[in-house]
């Protein structure tokens, strides 16, 4: 820890349902009177809804060990329903809901809502709704759980091509349901094959017999992270229910031995890390690619990059031909350049369709962003006014000197209603101070980079999920693919630079809010440093009709060399809104800061800025940040590669 901030402080939050009972049960009124925390942060407390923790989940401290239906042999072709199990599965605050402008993310029956490209030979027929298409019956029940009503407009596409037996290239927007688009098709066509295509389980029950078996997957999913891994594996959880089929998770920084016992249990759906998938296809009689149908890559246009050349490719060619068949690949981003597209091919059959599912002019249309009278030198400390003024629009993009920056995102955190927010910096030092600085100003933060134990980061992101510690700070590592309920503002305190992802990572960390149709507002600090990336904003807030900031105008109409081919990041992001986010400040208050009763008194957003900003209010957090790396009873694996720790984007982010 380099800041200034409390020395006794561990770095990552420690999760509610990983601390000893008698804390977790702790009132606020205790925790104020053992002297725990200031009054600002009970104050926060009682603005949040903690999710609820079912007593499977309590002790578990590893996101592979989730519990996962248990297919026995008396079953028949579908198993019994499991009330606690589906109680976890299911319960409202562990999946994310459609907002209220989620129909726009539905494909309307002229399609006149989208552009949708479709490259490939065979003529899609696009569904409409989940009904009809196809779909496996419990596979039906498991939408339904899932409170999906109908499809997405790349679920739409994509589900009728795997129907077809395509390869798919699919490019959506982020928060569109891609990850449902490969899953439920998926697992649906294998639901009824199971018995017949899945490897041997093990027979634990007959001393004579093996308690392990190989495991010999159906289906890969390999993610660039950890955090979109566990991710992912908690949406197959869902989508397998009662379901013969068995998902697992294999990634680094967790205990190698646990993640292979639950492989060697039996493995259908396998979702992973490269390093650590490749680490358990070296090991004799854990795991094999032989029996793969489905291989998936998500955040296709990250593992394309040259830092993952080497494990990537060594993982493909483990993908022979099960059945006499190659596999089907399927590769989803938020943004693909054509220079990946080009290098996708490579692995793709013939028989591919590429789906580009966008609507022009509409990459802000659920994330606010409006524009303050900010320039250079408006942000001074000796003003006797507040840095941001609550009754004044928040912007997208704000000038805010380097020295300031603390001050500036203090403020205006406290001129915002209370809702999660995730803060993105460019450096793992960053991250710490502004940690720190958040929780000295009595505010609930926790935070993540890639120098933190899995340990450490898993706990993070469960109080982040939980609501214990609602602000998130993290560097590039969180960009891509986290999907947490009710993020509903992202904070850039620095840019990302211009040669270290630039405004395709800008994408992707906005992405972050306004998720299958609910809306949010993105706040960007911008000064000198950050002028390489100028012209690129300057073409995305003017290709999506948004006013520029005065000390952008200077790059309206200049000339800027499009690297990653992105033709328009406005088009090719997806959709946000100018317009408020009243409407969704009830469906916010559960499980987050702010209180239903707030959402019903009042539709203006800026009238609960101005309240929110009155109130001096912070958070409780117990045992601050949580677990010290010497607690770990393993160490870091060594085959870690990534981003330079100076640079923007991904911080030194892991293959493993």
């Amino acid at each position: 820890m380099t800041s200034s901030g409390d020395n006794s402080r561990s770095f990552a939050a420690q999760d509610a349902e990983n601390r000893p009972e008698e804390v977790t049960n702790q009132s606020t009124r205790e925790i104020q009177e053992q002297g725990e925390c200031s009054d600002k942060r009970v104050a926060w407390l009682t603005h949040c809804e903690p999710e609820e923790t079912s007593p499977r989940r309590r002790g578990i401290k590893w996101g592979g060990l989730a519990a996962r239906y248990e297919w026995k042999d008396e079953y028949g072709d579908v198993g019994p329903r499991n009330d606690e199990l589906e109680q976890e599965l299911f319960k409202n605050s562990n999946v994310p809901r459609p907002g209220n402008h989620a129909n726009e993310l539905q494909l309307s029956d002229d399609n006149a809502a989208y552009f949708v490209s479709v490259e490939g030979d065979i003529e899609l027929n696009p569904i409409t709704k989940f009904d009809g298409a196809g779909l496996h019956p419990v596979m039906m029940e498991n939408i339904a759980h899932c409170g999906y009503e109908w499809p997405t407009a790349i679920q739409a596409y994509c589900i009728p091509a795997l129907h077809e037996k395509l390869d798919v290239i699919a490019v959506a927007q982020t928060g569109s349901g891609k990850t449902a688009a490969f899953l439920i098709p998926i697992i649906s066509q294998l639901m009824g094959k199971a018995k017949q295509i899945a490897a041997p389980r093990p027979n634990a029950g007959d001393p004579k017999g093996k308690g392990t078996a190989r495991a010999e997957p159906l289906v890969v999913i390999i993610c660039p992270t950890r955090e979109l891994a566990n991710q992912t594996f908690d949406e197959a959880r869902r989508l397998c229910y009662r379901s013969m089929l068995r998902p697992c998770v294999a990634y680094g920084g967790a205990p190698k031995q646990l993640q292979q016992n639950e492989l060697q249990k039996g493995c259908d759906v396998l979702v992973g890390t490269p390093g650590r998938i490749l680490d358990f296809l070296n090991r004799p009689g854990v795991l094999a690619f032989n029996r793969v149908r489905y291989a998936v890559i998500d955040e296709a246009d990250e593992l394309l990059q040259p830092v993952w050349e080497k494990s990537f490719h060594a993982l493909i060619a483990e993908l022979g031909s099960g059945f006499g068949e190659p596999p089907r690949f399927l590769m989803f981003s938020a943004t693909f350049n054509q220079k990946c597209q080009q290098l996708a091919r490579q692995y793709l059959s013939p028989k591919c369709v590429r789906l580009e599912i966008t609507r022009p002019g509409t990459a802000v249309r659920h994330i606010r962003q409006e524009v303050s009278p900010a320039y250079p030198g408006y942000y001074e400390l000796h003003e006797k006014k507040p840095l941001i003024d609550p009754r004044a629009p928040h912007t997208q993009i704000m000038w805010v000197n380097d020295g300031l920056k603390l001050q500036a995102l203090v403020e205006l955190i406290f001129s915002l209603p209370k809702a999660r927010t995730l803060i993105f910096a460019n450096t793992k030092l960053d991250v710490d101070q502004i940690d720190d600085y958040l929780y000295n100003h009595g505010l609930p933060s926790t935070s993540i980079h890639a120098d933190r134990t899995q340990r450490e980061r898993e706990d993070a992101l469960r109080a982040f999920r939980s609501a214990h510690s609602p602000i998130l700070v993290t560097t590039g590592l969180s960009a891509r693919g986290l999907d947490v309920v009710n993020v509903l503002h992202v904070i850039n305190f620095s840019l990302p630079r211009a040669r270290c992802g630039g405004i395709t990572e800008y994408i992707h960390r906005i992405g972050r809010t306004a998720r299958i149709g609910n809306q949010g507002v993105a706040t960007s600090f911008f000064n000198n440093a950050d002028r390489a990336l100028a012209p690129a904003l300057t073409r995305l807030l003017n290709g999506c009709d948004q006013k520029v900031p005065d000390f952008l105008e200077q790059y309206l109409g200049s000339s800027w060399h499009d690297e990653n081919n992105i033709k328009n990041p406005a088009a090719d992001e997806g959709h946000y809104t100018q317009s408020g986010w009243n409407n969704e400040a009830g469906t916010a208050s559960n499980n987050s800061w702010g209180p239903a009763s707030d959402a019903g008194d009042n539709n203006d957003p800026w009238k609960l800025a101005a309240d929110a900003s009155k109130n001096d209010s912070g958070s409780s957090r117990d045992n601050e940040h949580g677990h010290s790396d010497n607690e770990a009873s393993w160490s870091r694996d060594d085959d870690e590669v990534g981003y330079s720790d100076k640079e923007a984007g991904w911080s030194k982010d892991d293959v493993d």
